[in-house]
């Protein structure tokens, strides 16, 4: 199997960071180019409707959101993706599973390096579900190899 593009989609949960180590293993590995993934939640789409909050409070949260996101996707890419061969950032708004899909496509991603659990997991001491529904919805509909890595496992 040839692996020239990797995408890693995190949440920036500390689930979702504990694939850092992986996606870096496979990267130097294979001399692959690694694409960071961060889907922001499209909340217009849910709230945009109701009228509060009004549509300016809502692009400006999301404005903030993807600051900080890029933010902290740089220093994260710093500290967990050092030999990394070639790497990109990329932030996205909208249904996390349905843009995780589309970059693998637009990418012509090789491997996806995902977390079986990110931030709906974070806060249970223990989980019923095999996979999150991210998670699923990937595995499911995935072109592409899927790198698993489970971050409950001690």
């Amino acid at each position: 199997m040839e692996v020239r593009t990797i995408l890693w989609p995190t949440d920036l949960s500390k689930n979702s960071i504990k694939a850092a180590k992986n996606v870096e293993s496979l990267a130097e590995k294979y001399k692959a180019k690694v694409i960071v993934l961060y889907v922001g939640v499209d909340l217009l789409s849910h709230f945009g409707a109701y009228g509060e909050p009004t549509q300016e409070h809502l692009q400006h949260f999301q404005k903030w959101e993807m600051d900080h996101a890029k933010k902290k996707l740089e220093s994260v890419c710093a500290a967990e993706l050092k030999a990394c061969p070639a790497l990109e950032v990329r932030l996205v708004q909208g249904d996390a599973a349905t843009e995780i899909i589309k970059a693998i496509k637009e990418e012509k991603a090789d491997m996806v390096v995902l977390t079986t659990h990110g931030r709906g997991a974070e806060d249970m001491d223990r989980i019923s579900t095999e996979f999150g529904s991210v998670a699923k919805k990937v595995i499911t509909n995935s072109p592409v190899p899927i790198h698993l890595v489970n971050p409950l496992k001690k």
